[in-house]
């Protein structure tokens, strides 16, 4: 059997996702291949850094959170963004990382474009976090 949880609960443990990492975190997009976990050293390259709103993310509803906003920015390097690390506004504490895709491509974030060059503008076009057992 699969322990079971009611919408409430899993909207807050979802809430509590952006409450522990804070207002205004730091998103950064980086090439390649994600680390092994949050707390392992870093990989790739940083092609950008986001700041984010201080409101990042709209309250959980039915387990489901989304993010707030419009998160943009430009490509301070060139290459193929592969992953995502969010780090508190003081960018020294990693406290999530997925994968990032084109649009429709799947991942745990799709941008408008994964194949960045230098100035070009980047859009986040969709990334939600989902609780699990319903």
């Amino acid at each position: 059997m699969t322990v079971q949880f009611s919408t409430r609960v899993r909207n807050a443990r979802a809430d509590a996702i952006d409450a522990t990492i804070g207002a205004s975190p730091q998103m950064e997009l980086r090439s390649g291949a994600q680390p092994a976990n949050p707390a392992a050293a870093e990989t790739g390259i940083e092609v950008s850094q986001l700041g984010l709103p201080a409101s990042w993310m709209v309250a959980a509803v039915n387990g489901v959170k989304a993010k707030n906003g419009s998160w943009t920015g430009a490509a301070a390097a060139a290459g193929a963004i592969g992953h995502f690390r969010v780090k508190d506004n003081a960018d020294s504490q990693c406290d999530m990382q997925g994968s990032v895709t084109g649009t429709g491509g799947g991942g745990d974030m799709e941008l408008d474009n994964v194949n960045a060059a230098v100035g070009q503008p980047i859009t986040i076009n969709t990334f939600t976090i989902t609780e699990g057992n319903a």
